[in-house]
């Protein structure tokens, strides 16, 4: 079993989000929306430097291939402008959003798969980047 985690998400992001999943198909996004309703909401001001957040660069470790990726974590309309964007409705970038550096999440993904993420830098959040 994995660590305890509090997902945090401020204030701005969440409204944002929320207005997007307005718009679309919730049972897709179901696991979008229990973390969001299991969040710690804050004031933008009051984010921790280390939480990703949206327009974060985030760098992450597959706990089960070892392999290192590194995404910008964007809004769906932002996804095609630089090829390092993930959408927040993507399963990956889902599971990113609240996380600090140092925490893990095991994230169903489409066919039945799961990936073990951890995150271990995020650049972008309140003005300051943080490292595992």
């Amino acid at each position: 079993m994995l660590p305890l985690r509090n997902v945090i998400v401020g204030q701005t992001d969440l409204d944002r989000i929320n207005s997007i999943l307005r718009t679309i198909d919730l049972k897709e996004h179901s696991l979008l929306l229990d973390e969001l309703d299991a969040a710690t909401i804050l004031p933008d001001h009051q984010l921790p430097r280390d939480v990703v957040c949206m327009h974060s660069l985030v760098t992450f470790i597959d706990l089960d291939t070892t392999r290192s990726s590194t995404v910008r974590l964007v809004y769906p309309h932002e996804v095609g402008s630089e090829a390092e964007n993930i959408s927040i409705l993507a399963p990956i970038g889902a599971a990113l959003i609240g996380l600090r550096v140092g925490e893990e999440i095991e994230w169903p993904l489409p066919n039945n798969r799961r990936r073990r993420l951890q995150v271990v830098f995020v650049e972008g959040s309140p003005g300051a980047s943080l490292k595992l």
